[in-house]
Order: structure tokens, then C-alpha cells, then sequence
């Protein structure tokens, strides 16, 4: 469920991402949305969505304001799904909402797609998907057309590298400023604007209240409704969330020290297995392993099927692999690929490293992921924001990073995103967290992506929610048998009882490791 759309985020940020916010006084604050019930026009799903056409859902659209300001100004429209409830009347329980995550995920789809976790409990609510504002179906907007790549040439150097993210990231944000009537969209890409979808949504299908399921920044996207709207949440789960003092780049550079943990005990895993990837016999070996194969990349990129891999590139694959522990097996797989290719030797790369270089392959990588910045650049704060304007700066925070963080630092201090050069953001203030609205929790206490001890400073900040930790390493919690992952039963049964009957675990707990398939 998560796979694919992580290894396309990483790939595509690094040559698609690469904000300052202007500084001006915070305007006064935007008005709710409106609380009007619309009659939708439903109808068939579009056929790009054949899940949801199987299933027999609904789909229309909810009209909103472009900017929440100026209600009777110009309007986008946002895609929905539905499936209705099946429970008698006397036990269902409103809608359910969900986002996947991103920033920049569609999710018209789903909420559909949790229904296998979510069991009897589906037949409860009316399901609901949206895609958010200027994604998918709703209203989406696009950039000019990107020019080719060039590929890294025979040899290069970190700072060569560096540069052409620099230019990669000044390319991107030009193109999608001055594309169509961007200039006047792109400001309104903003979480805070996404809630207020979420409520007109809700609002239209003329509901008292909405439940919510979010993964990732689908769960910060949760906690701001509930600041926003605590009157309206009913029961809101939000898995694998970050701090809400911290700002998207702060979030990115946390994440060095813990993806270096996910290494070494990767690498503890790989030198058990040593007989087959032959790649070092103790963790020093297999993590030198490693790190000469991404010296020797700083220096000539390494070509696999014909596809040449920098450093930078290397780095993201690392990362896609090291978020859960059940796939060690293909991380290692990958890298004795890309160690035999570096020295020379014909490979014949494994499905997940073929995988890869198929999407780097494709031409629409360079937009795959225009969401992600699209909200990363136009918040002003938390789920977003505090990009740095200079460049040097990211140079320097990447340099400083290699002495104690040698695989992942330059990657998560680098210029992933275009926010340096991104003009149209919001001037909208970032959402302060602080209410006793009843929320479930979830994390996994071994997550490199969104650290730990982020979602313990959201916790405390949501004075009325409960924590469920897994003690596993995993990018998400809830329903991951879902993606062939081992399940954390303990957690999946939380989330079931809350929904089911709105009860919330008496005190935070931790679910025991199920093994994590090894």
C-alpha cells in the first residue's frame, strides 16, 4: 500500500523538489469554511479509478472557495467517492474520512482501500474519499512541460551533483510559477485550506461531524482539523505524525540520525546473511560496503541496464528500502546489484532495483511528484515551510552533516525540494496545536521517516489523545498486512475498537514486536 508511492516521493523529489516564506505580517485569519449543505451530482467513478468503479461507489464534486477569505470569489471544485454504509441505521455512524499521505497524495480511493482492515467496521460508515485541493480531480494544476534530463556525464564530484540539484529545483519552481494561472492558485495550496475542504465535505453530504483515518502528513493534515474544527471531529486517527513545532525542512534534516540507526541494524541483518549477499561478515564490513559504494558514485555514477546512478540518486534508494524492516532482504539484494555493477561486473538487476530504474526511465518523472511541493513550498509552517532561500545554506548543512551521518546526511540536508525559489506561498500563519479533542495516535518507535519523538511532541500538544507505539522499524502502523507487511495486531485492534465504539485505550501502550517477518 505504501511501497510504491514512497519510492516515487524520494526519487521524484530529488531532481522534481529542490521556500522561503516573504516576510510580511500574518494577515488576519481566514474565516472557517462555509457550513452549507450542496446538492451533489453523483454518478459513476471515473474510469481511471477501477477500484472504485468494482466496488460500485459514487463519486462528484464539492464546491468550495479558492480562497476562504473571499467566499464569494472564484470557486475550484473538489473530487469525492462514496460508499455507503450497510449497517442498520441504529449502528452506523457517519462518514470516514482518509488521507494517505504525501503531502501530495491523491486519495479518491482510499478509504476504499482500508476497508479490508477495516472489516465489519467499513459497513458503519459512509466511506469517503477526496482527492485535495489542485491533485487528481480536483481542480489540478500543472507546470510547463520539463526539459530532458540530461544525464550525469562519466564523472562528476559532490559539488557538480549539488549544483545541478540547484538547478533542477530553480527549473521547477519557474515552470510551475509562470504555467497558466498558477500564480493566482498556488498560494492557496495550503494544509490549512485542505481542513477546510475536509469540512465542506462534510458540510455537503450534510453531516454533523466526520471521523478520519491519516497516515503520514495525512495525520498532520488530521491534527489541524482537529484545531480548526474541534467541534466537528468525531473519531480521528492519525499514524505516523511529526512535531508541530518543527518546520519541513527541520523534519527532513531530523530524520538523518535515525535513517543511520536503520542502517546499522540493516547491515547487522545483511552480515548474518553474508553466504548470500556477500557483503560484509560483520555490520563495519557491510556499512563499508556501503559507503565505498557511495564514494565511488561521488566520483563515476554508477550505470545499471544502461541507467547511470550519482550518489544522490543511490542515497534515495537506500532510503525507500530502509523504512521497513521486511525489506532488508531487497535492500541488500539491491545493493550487491549496484556493488557488482560498480566494479564492473554484467548484473542482471532484482525486480526491486529493475523497478526503480524502470520509473527513472519514465518521462513523467520530473512532475510525479508537483503535489508534494506544492504544499511543502506554500505552507507557511507546520505540516510545511522554513526552507532556506540560499543555497550555501543547504551546501553547508549537507557538508557539515557527512562526519556523523555519512549514508543519509547529505541526502536529508540537501535541496530536496524547490521551495528555495518558490514565490507563490501562503501568508496565512501555520496552525498552533493545543486542545483536549479525543485522538488516537499511532507510531512506530523504529520510524526513520517521521521520528519518534515527534509524534511524543504532538501527544503532548493533543492533551486528550492516546499513543499506541509499535516496536518496529516501519513507516506506518495501522493495517500493514495490507501491503504484505507483518501486522501489528495490537494496534489494528485499537483502531478497530475506536471506531467501532468510540473508546480509546484507558492509557498509552506499546504493542509487543511480532517479528517483523523475520
Amino acid at each position: 500500500m505504501r511501497v510504491a508511492p514512497l519510492v516515487t516521493a524520494g526519487l521524484s523529489l530529488a531532481g522534481l523538489l529542490a521556500g522561503s516564506v516573504p516576510a510580511s505580517a500574518a494577515p488576519a485569519p481566514v474565516p472557517a469554511s462555509p457550513a452549507v449543505q450542496q446538492r451533489l451530482g453523483w454518478g459513476p467513478c471515473p474510469a481511471g479509478q477501477p477500484e472504485l468503479v468494482a466496488a460500485g461507489a459514487q463519486c462528484a464534486k464539492v464546491t468550495v472557495p479558492l480562497d476562504y477569505a473571499d467566499p464569494g470569489g472564484p470557486v475550484i471544485r473538489i473530487a469525492v467517492s462514496r460508499i455507503r454504509a450497510t449497517a442498520p441505521r441504529g449502528e452506523r455512524r457517519g462518514i470516514l474520512l482518509s488521507n494517505p499521505g504525501g503531502p501530495g497524495g491523491t486519495g479518491l480511493a482510499h478509504t476504499l482501500s482500508l476497508r479490508p482492515a477495516l472489516k465489519d467496521i467499513a459497513d458503519r460508515y459512509d466511506l469517503i474519499g477526496f482527492d485535495p485541493r489542485f491533485l487528481g480531480e480536483s481542480t489540478p494544476v500543472a507546470c510547463d512541460p520539463a526539459a530532458p534530463a540530461p544525464a550525469p556525464g562519466p564523472v562528476t564530484t559532490p559539488r557538480q551533483d549539488f549544483e545541478r540539484s540547484v538547478r533542477s529545483a530553480r527549473d521547477t519552481a519557474e515552470r510551475c510559477l509562470r504555467h497558466g494561472d498558477n500564480a493566482r492558485l498556488l498560494p492557496h495550496a495550503t494544509t490549512r485550506n485542505v481542513a477546510r475542504d475536509m469540512d465542506a465535505i462534510r458540510a455537503a453530504l450534510g453531516a454533523p461531524k466526520l471521523s478520519y483515518y491519516g497516515v503520514s502528513y495525512g495525520a498532520d493534515l488530521g491534527a489541524v482539523y482537529t484545531q480548526m474544527f474541534p467541534r466537528r471531529a468525531d473519531r480521528v486517527v492519525i499514524d505516523s505524525s511529526t512535531d508541530p513545532a518543527a518546520t519541513q525542512y527541520e523534519l527532513f534534516r531530523r530524520a538523518g540520525a535515525p535513517l543511520e540507526s536503520a542502517l546499522d541494524e540493516w547491515a547487522a541483518w545483511t552480515a548474518r546473511h553474508d553466504g548470500t549477499y556477500r557483503l560484509g561478515t560483520t555490520p563495519a564490513r557491510v556499512r563499508a560496503s556501503v559507503q565505498q559504494l557511495l564514494d565511488g558514485a561521488e566520483q563515476r555514477p554508477v550505470t545499471v541496464s544502461g541507467v547511470p546512478l550519482d550518489a544522490p540518486l543511490l542515497r534515495l534508494v537506500l532510503r525507500q528500502f530502509i523504512q521497513h524492516t521486511e525489506y532488508d532482504p531487497a535492500l541488500a539484494g539491491t545493493v550487491r546489484d549496484l556493488t557488482d555493477a560498480a566494479a564492473g561486473r554484467p548484473v542482471e538487476p532484482g525486480p526491486e532495483l529493475a523497478s526503480l530504474l524502470g520509473l527513472l526511465s519514465s518521462p513523467e518523472l520530473a512532475d510525479s511528484m508537483l503535489g508534494g511541493a506544492l504544499f511543502m513550498c506554500g505552507d507557511r509552517g507546520w505540516p510545511a515551510g522554513g526552507w532556506p532561500k540560499d543555497p550555501e545554506t543547504y551546501w553547508r548543512n549537507m557538508e557539515d552533516s557527512r562526519a556523523g551521518q555519512p549514508v543519509f546526511g547529505p541526502l536529508v540536508n540537501g535541496m530536496i525540494a524547490p521551495c528555495a525559489f518558490w514565490t507563490s506561498t501562503s501568508r496565512e500563519p501555520a496552525t498552533v496545536i493545543g486542545n483536549g479533542i479525543p485522538v488516537l495516535m499511532l507510531q512506530a518507535r523504529r520510524d526513520n521517516n517521521v521520528p519518534y519523538e515527534g509524534a511524543l511532541a504532538l501527544h503532548r500538544r493533543l492533551t486528550g489523545s492516546r499513543l499506541v507505539t509499535a516496536d518496529i522499524r516501519s513507516h506506518g502502523v495501522y493495517g500493514r498486512g495490507l501491503s504484505g507487511l507483518t501486522p501489528v495486531p495490537c494496534a489494528d485492534r485499537a483502531v478497530d475498537d475506536y471506531l467501532r465504539d468510540g473508546t480509546l485505550p484507558a492509557a498509552d501502550l506499546t504493542c509487543p514486536s511480532a517479528g517483523e517477518g523475520r
